[in-house]
């Protein structure tokens, strides 16, 4: 660790303590907190003391002192993926849960061990199951909706924590935070509410609070009630958003993937045994195996999964995955590639080849990977960080330093964009600092 590296742990040791992550005090009015909210400058909102930087590169960069930096990078997306139980553009959005709710609370503290919630995580599911569960919307889909809205309740954009605004309400930009709520239920409330204008024409059961719900039935024929199927959404509720339903249903598959418990196991063994010829039997032994830190057997299961079924992205992926933890990284580079040119819209692919190429030095490469990814998901601070740690590498310092700026704009509460902008600002020669 060099001295700006040093520098940026220190600062960001205490930007983190004075977070207040958990504890926040529940609004008593939904217009209090929103104009609180909106009174705050956006880059504090989920961060509080979050410094600025220089609109442009302040001065020339120290060589020697770049070239010893290792530079922070989100992580790669590692939740493997089961088959999907039906092709996306059937999956409705009224229905029954299939995850539980033990499942949903596994899935996001394995994401995500520290949600900024105003409530506890198992609270929050069952507040999604019976709100949900009232109106037939999908419980477990809406919730995985939330889950891609605040990055896991991570958040770091327009909407605050404070807010309870899990979906994005009123958020329309231009750094308008939107609607509040003053509990967490109330919150989920509004965006099961809001699904509803969306998919059915029936009235809400329990009294509306969610503040769009009449603008959809009143002016927007086209879409109240018309939209019956998740990736229906693409377009309407996320702009552009052309993956937008299919990444949260993805977000669905993960959920439900099963654990490394005997039990799991068990009920593997038992899945290939009965359907030999499946390549979704294999897949989901192979899960269960890697659960288990067995990584070969992990990877002979879908080896023979990609046998099987040479379209089954999720074999790919999962395999892929699996040669990664074995540190197979030219092997994992290739099974990326075929992938992709079979399924051009897996952004989690798209994002860890990225993370591949750059690791393996070819920088151009994971430039494209992660504008690829901007593409598909605009709201991608690590891929946008990504970009300026590819630009560093080809010493394009100025270009970097805008894709930090760039990456903080998109989530301000993500520390490997902080960090690397304290690194940054570090290598930049004392003389023109001034």
């Amino acid at each position: 660790m060099n001295k700006g590296e040093k520098l940026a742990a220190v600062l960001l040791a205490g930007l983190i303590v004075s977070v207040p992550v958990s504890g926040l005090a529940a609004a008593k009015d939904m217009s209090v907190v929103s104009d609180t909210v909106r009174q705050t400058a956006v880059e504090q909102r989920t961060l509080p003391g979050r410094p600025d930087f220089a609109e442009t590169l302040p001065g020339k960069v120290n060589e020697k002192a770049i070239r010893e930096v290792n530079w922070r990078l989100g992580k790669a997306y590692s939740e493997p993926y089961t088959a999907p139980a039906a092709a996306p553009q059937t999956v409705t959005v009224m229905g029954p849960a299939t995850a539980t709710q033990e499942q949903m609370v596994r899935f996001i503290l394995r994401r995500n061990p520290e949600p900024k919630l105003q409530c506890t995580v198992e609270d929050i599911v069952r507040f999604y199951y019976e709100e949900a569960g009232r109106e037939g919307i999908r419980p477990d889909v809406a919730l995985c909706q939330a889950l891609k809205e605040t990055g896991f309740f991570a958040y770091g954009g327009d909407v605050s924590p404070k807010q309870n605004n899990f979906c994005g309400l009123g958020a329309t930009g231009n750094h308008e935070p939107g609607a509040s709520f003053a509990t967490p239920q109330l919150g989920a409330r509004a965006h099961i509410q809001h699904l509803l204008a969306y998919a059915g024409k029936d009235e809400p059961k329990a009294a509306i609070v969610d503040p769009r719900y009449s603008l959809i039935v009143r002016y927007h024929p086209e879409i109240h009630g018309q939209i019956r199927v998740w990736t229906g959404l693409n377009g309407v509720w996320a702009v552009p958003g052309r993956t937008y339903g299919q990444d949260i249903l993805k977000l669905w598959q993960q959920a439900q993937a099963p654990d490394g418990s005997d039990t799991s196991l068990a009920a593997a063994q038992a899945r290939v045994e009965a359907n030999p010829g499946s390549a979704d039997a294999y897949i989901y032994r192979g899960i269960v195996q890697g659960f288990r830190g067995d990584d070969a057997e992990a990877a002979k299961d879908f080896g023979k999964a990609v046998q099987l079924d040479d379209a089954s992205a999720e074999a790919r992926y999962d395999l892929a995955l699996v040669r990664e933890k074995q540190g197979k990284q030219k092997d994992a580079l290739k099974i990326y590639d075929e992938l992709l040119k079979k399924t051009p819209d897996f952004m989690a692919a798209w994002y860890n080849r990225a993370l591949l190429n750059l690791s393996m030095k070819k920088n151009k490469e994971a430039l494209r990977d992660f504008t690829q990814v901007l593409g598909m998901n605009p709201e991608s601070a690590a891929a946008a960080n990504g970009i300026g740690v590819a630009h560093i590498r080809e010493k394009k310092y100025a270009e970097a330093w805008q894709d930090f700026r760039d990456a903080a704009a998109r989530n301000s509460a993500n520390m490997d964009v902080l960090g690397n902008q304290f690194i940054f600002a570090s290598c930049i020669k004392e003389t023109d600092k001034h």
